[in-house]
């Protein structure tokens, strides 16, 4: 982790070498605080399930691929490869045929704790040299060969006509880059004030979209080459349902609301400093005060203290931005479409629900610290990196209560919305 101070840039450095989600298997880990994302991905089997059905059955001979691109480090994307995997056995076996061997590839870029996701996989059935319907039978064990592939998925990252179904689910609302318009004062969309672009400038909403657009038709393009004909991509990324991108929905509420506040806090907080020591030295009746510790008289302090303001400056706030933009139907749409190689099977928004997993919604300690670590999982990285772990401390705490004393509305008004967009060739 990057120490406290003054450290780097985050739109300045490659996010693809830094961001990640929370690793390990701490408070606030992905792995501990991905229940909502369980919950919603959960929700939505049945359109992803709709989507294999699309799938055309190669013979048993080739092995069926698989891939979860953004899979994290949590156990999420172990739950949902094996739903597919299990699925398409069924199908193979409706239509008659034996079930081929299955090979899962789980994809993020190279900063994510992928020995984390590997110590939670559960272990091959009998160290792969049993059939396929032995291992498909043998409880607490998976049925498929598994290996990671580090790297943007805007870029290509398998052999071309290799992989038979895409999944992505809560990934691709996650930019390349942050605009650099967003971070130049020179500029009309500098995002002055901000760290999101929730309730922010037209210019500053619009390079976010455009810098999405951009990053998903990279996205299509590669995987335009990679996927087998008759196969499908299944897509869910945090989406709105107004047509205003400064009106960021869900996100909006999670990173420009309290969040954004806890770094106005450490903006504008003044802080005591110590006053200075003094020594006193007695000469006769005279009494002679000096700042020199080296007198090495008594010292004690004088009431005069010092005030700091702001425990980091507006700039270092300002050069901060969370590089997520959460699109519409029409801002997904148009990407596909200009694209050209897919068709659009189905493309809705998805009621998800709530970031906030809590076992005692009366309990509002519970939800400001269920806020903090939804933040935190997502963000902390970032966070780290560009005022350091102490600071990131400070912030996470004022965000924590700051959730504390909103828990009830958080709870009636944090909902997240997303897209849903099954595809195959066209």
């Amino acid at each position: 982790m990057a120490p406290m101070g003054d450290n780097v840039v985050v739109s300045n450095v490659n996010l693809e070498k830094l961001l990640s989600m929370k690793g390990g298997q701490g408070e606030a880990s992905y792995a501990n605080n991905s229940q909502a994302q369980a919950l919603h991905a959960r929700s939505m089997l049945h359109l992803l399930e709709e989507a294999l059905d699309s799938v055309h059955l190669s013979s048993p001979e080739v092995p069926f691929v698989v891939v979860d691109l953004g899979c994290s480090c949590g156990s999420n994307t172990i739950y949902i490869v094996d739903v597919i995997i299990k699925h398409m056995v069924k199908r193979y076996e409706s239509s008659g045929y034996e079930p081929p061997e299955f090979s899962a590839f789980f994809s993020d870029l190279p900063s994510n704790d992928f020995n984390t996701l590997f110590q939670l996989l559960p272990p091959l059935a009998n160290n792969g040299g049993s059939s396929m319907e032995e291992c498909l039978a043998s409880n607490g064990h998976r049925s498929y060969f598994a290996a990671g592939v580090p790297g943007s998925f805007y870029r290509r990252l398998f052999p071309a006509r290799s992989i038979d179904v895409f999944h992505s689910a809560f990934s691709l609302h996650w930019l390349s880059q942050m605009p650099e318009s967003v971070l130049d004062r020179r500029s009309t969309a500098y995002n002055k004030g901000r760290v999101f672009i929730h309730g922010a400038s037209d210019s500053s909403a619009n390079a976010y979209k455009k810098q999405f657009q951009t990053d998903l038709a990279k996205f299509l393009r590669a995987r335009s080459i990679e996927m087998k004909r008759g196969g499908s991509m299944f897509l869910v990324c945090l989406g709105r349902t107004s047509v205003d991108p400064t009106d960021q929905g869900g996100a909006g509420l999670l990173f420009g609301t309290h969040f954004q506040d806890a770094w106005d806090d450490l903006v504008q907080e003044r802080i005591r400093s110590s006053p200075p020591l003094v020594s006193h030295c007695h000469v006769g009746s005279n009494m002679i005060t000096a700042r020199q510790r080296s007198w090495g008289g008594p010292q004690m302090r004088t009431d005069h203290h010092r005030w700091i303001k702001g425990l980091i400056s507006a700039e270092k706030r300002d050069n901060f931005n969370i590089p997520v933009y959460a699109p519409s139907l029409q801002d997904f749409k148009e990407v596909v479409e200009a694209d050209g190689s897919f068709t659009i099977n189905k493309l809705e928004v998805f009621k998800g629900g709530s970031p906030l997993v809590v076992s005692r919604p009366d309990d509002a300690s519970e939800v400001g610290r269920a806020l903090a670590n939804s933040c935190r999982t997502v963000s902390g990285v970032l966070v780290d990196a560009h005022i350091g772990d102490k600071l990131s401390e400070e912030l996470f705490l004022r965000v924590e209560s700051r959730g504390t004393s909103h828990a009830k509305e958080l709870l009636e008004q944090l909902q997240f919305f997303h897209i849903v967009a099954s595809l195959s060739f066209a």
